[in-house]
This record gives C-alpha cells, structure tokens and sequence, in this order.
C-alpha cells in the first residue's frame, strides 16, 4: 500500500452519501451542526473513496479511529473547511487548522521557550500547535503533556520539516504544508 495524504473540503451529506453507511448518516443526523456533520461523514467518504466501500471503520480505546480488520493506519483531522486524512501501512498522524486562527491566547500552554524561538514565523504558534496534536495522536496514548512529553527540537520551514520527540522517545520527522489558508502537519 502506498502512503496518501488527502487534503479536501468537507462533501456535501449528498456527496458523501455514495461512501457513507445508513448507521453512520444516521448517527450524523444527530448532531447540531451541519459542519460537524460535514466532518463527520466527509473523512468516512475519503477513507472509503480510497479504500473502497465495504472498508469498516472503528475506534481505538484511545478514540482515534482505525480501520477494523485491516492492516491499513489513519488518523484524520478536520477543522472549517478541510479535511485531513493520512492512510498508510504504519503509523501515522495528521492536523490541520486555519492559518487565520489565534493561538496566542493559549501559546504558552503548549509552546516552551526553546521552542518559541526556533522561528519567528508569524505562523509558527499555529504550526507547533499542529505538530504537537500530530505527534499525540501519533503516541497513541492519553494523558501527555503539550510541553513537557511532546517536544519539537527543530524546524527547517523552508524544506518544510520538524522534528519532535513524545517524552524520551526516539525523534519523530514531521512534515510541514501551508498552503490555501491553512496550516497541516503529519507524520506519514
């Protein structure tokens, strides 16, 4: 299998239709917002576009979703207007969030000081913000802290890659895209 990143709009409940199943359309149907709805059905869609149609899709004890009876990894991301969606033979990880969004109100929650000054990219809060939610859905595992288990140690924006660490571990290559508006980071 080879290794895909997807980066698209969310579909229309109509599109989606065609690579959605009755019990999920169903449990979409409950939610309050179209959007989440969109986000809901959308990435399903891509999976199975890609995968095919009788790909079954589950959930993790962690929550992240997985593909049952497959040997195939995603991990799937989504915020207003994209939608996000790794699929590979081995683990993998991916966020995407609006450039436009603030992260200055929460920066010092999730950046360190050497972090902050790897780079005095405009973006670069929300760019850190990305890769730490990459690299903790990349562990596979709760209860990490933002600054003290997921670290980036270096950045290289023009070639776009980062490299991160989950708590003493091994380092972690990730992958830096901006590009319509918005910020993505995976590890694929």
């Amino acid at each position: 299998m080879i290794r895909k990143l997807l980066v698209e709009p969310p579909m229309t409940a109509e599109e989606a239709v065609r690579w959605t199943t009755p019990e999920e359309r169903a449990e979409a149907a409950a939610f309050g917002s179209e959007r989440r709805r969109a986000e809901f059905l959308g990435w399903r869609a891509l999976v199975r576009r890609e995968l095919g149609t009788d790909v079954q899709i589950g959930y993790d004890a962690v929550g992240a979703p997985v593909l049952t009876g497959s040997d195939c990894c995603i991990s799937v991301a989504h915020c207003a207007g994209r939608i996000a969606v790794c699929i590979s033979p081995e683990r993998c990880a991916v966020d995407i969030e609006p450039a436009s969004r603030n992260f200055s109100r929460a920066e010092s929650r999730y950046m360190t000081p050497s972090e902050q000054a790897l780079s005095d990219d405009p973006l670069w809060p929300g760019i850190v913000w990305c890769a730490k939610e990459a690299l903790y859905k990349y562990a596979g595992r709760r209860a990490l802290d933002f600054q003290k288990d997921l670290r980036i140690g270096s950045a290289d924006l023009a070639a776009g890659m980062l490299t991160g660490r989950i708590e003493n571990g091994e380092p972690v290559e990730l992958s830096v895209r901006r590009e319509d508006g918005f910020i993505l980071v995976c590890i694929l």
